[in-house]
């Protein structure tokens, strides 16, 4: 597939829209301006709102591969960048035993022999032993690349920092085989979850977007697109009561891809109408808290009366002659 450019904001919004993301006017021109301008984009939000999704549409979109680096405490270059492949180098060593005693033999002493090996270490210090990690296959790779920096606020601040060179130059030194540069310049896009600040010198490399949690009809949209068996109603109710739930101070509120869960449960279900048995049986696709799903049946499960009103008894004649004779 050829790599696509866009001459307009509205002509990238129209792309996503085939790739069944639905971007708003400040997504679409955001983006585009990454495009125009070189620049990585740094998104953030609360979890599942669909930023992950967006790198992954506008890779779509562009026909480029995306190249995902999902950070995580801990995360360190060798994970990111590139580590040599030390069992690969042993294995050739010994397969080439036979080669290396010729090269070495009639060295007058160690120190000659240290030269010779010396001479030939590119041999094993060479692309072949060189494992590529998401970094730097992003910038080698012979075609323009999505590269997909998921979730960054979980990575050290450390490793934040190391990646500051890599998205202000494209470019990577290896020691044994020097500056490595970009083939093509990769379209960036870091992803933040908000569990940490960020530095400013990471925000300065980059266009910024905040991706929130879409309205009502916003949402409706995307349920409508993703899961049409839902009847219209019945995705009304469903993307109304889930707006309910966020308004509620949970440990974790519903998101957008927990929300298309629920939609394609109900579908599975045959449900056809929000009633008490089918909240009590799917709650848990959106809640995922034990404390969560207490503190909603509290405060939004219908009772009894609401859920089948009893119509009021009829006074009995004897009623007044048993209330009488229960007194004395």
């Amino acid at each position: 597939m050829p790599i696509r450019t866009f001459a307009s904001p509205a002509a990238l919004k129209e792309a996503l829209g085939e790739q069944q993301y639905i971007a708003s006017d400040e997504i679409a021109t955001t983006m585009f301006l990454c495009q125009q301008l070189g620049k990585p984009l740094l998104t953030e939000g609360p979890a599942g709102v669909g930023k992950t999704e967006l790198a992954k549409a506008i890779a779509g979109a562009t026909g480029r591969e995306l190249i995902r680096l999902q950070c995580y405490e801990g995360l360190d270059e060798t994970k990111a960048l590139y580590e040599w492949e030390y069992a690969k180098q042993l294995l050739y060593t010994q397969l080439l035993r036979d080669k290396l005693q010729e090269t070495l033999a009639g060295a007058a002493n160690l120190a000659a022999a240290a030269d010779r090996l010396a001479a030939e270490e590119e041999v094993f210090f060479s692309m072949r032993f060189l494992l590529q990690r998401p970094l730097l296959k992003a910038i080698l790779s012979k075609e323009p690349v999505v590269l997909l920096i998921d979730e960054i606020d979980r990575a050290d601040a450390e490793f934040e920092a190391f990646l500051l060179e890599i998205l202000s130059d494209f470019q990577v030194s290896v020691p044994e085989l020097g500056t490595l540069r970009a083939v093509h310049l990769p379209l960036v896009v870091l992803t933040s979850n908000n569990t940490r600040e960020l530095s400013e010198a990471l925000k300065r490399r980059c266009l910024y977007l905040f991706i929130d949690y879409p309205t009502v009809e916003q949402e409706l949209a995307v349920v409508r697109l993703k899961v049409p068996e839902l009847a219209p109603k019945l995705a009304r109710q469903a993307v109304e009561l889930v707006h309910r739930l966020r308004a509620m101070d949970l440990r974790k509120s519903p998101s957008i891809s927990e929300t298309l869960d629920w939609a394609k449960a109900l579908v599975a279900l045959n449900a056809r109408q929000l009633d008490p048995q089918t909240l009590e049986t799917t709650l848990t696709v959106l809640l995922k808290h034990e404390s969560d799903l207490r503190r909603v049946k509290g405060e939004m499960w219908p009772s009894e009366e609401e859920i089948e009103p009893r119509p009021p008894r009829r006074p009995r004649p004897d009623d007044d002659f048993t209330r009488y004779r229960r007194i004395t």
